[in-house]
């Protein structure tokens, strides 16, 4: 069984899943960042690599500008 979400985690699903409804594509790390209160880039794409990791979002190109949301 895999460990459940952290808050961390839902606030940036919840982010991008309200960016897409808005914009029609997803955002980009920055505004992830912006929108969930973090400085750090490499801090969001290490969360954005963990929900890849469990298939909740994915990504048709390098940028996470693609992103989709999973199952």
């Amino acid at each position: 069984m895999r460990d459940p979400l952290s808050a961390r985690q839902l606030q940036i699903l919840s982010a991008i899943r309200e960016w897409i409804t808005e914009y029609g594509e997803g955002p980009s790390v920055r505004q992830i960042g912006v929108l969930v209160g973090l400085s750090s880039t490499g801090s969001v794409a290490y969360q954005l690599a963990q929900l890849e990791q469990r298939g909740l979002i994915s990504r048709s190109e390098r940028r996470w500008r693609t992103v989709r949301l999973g199952s």
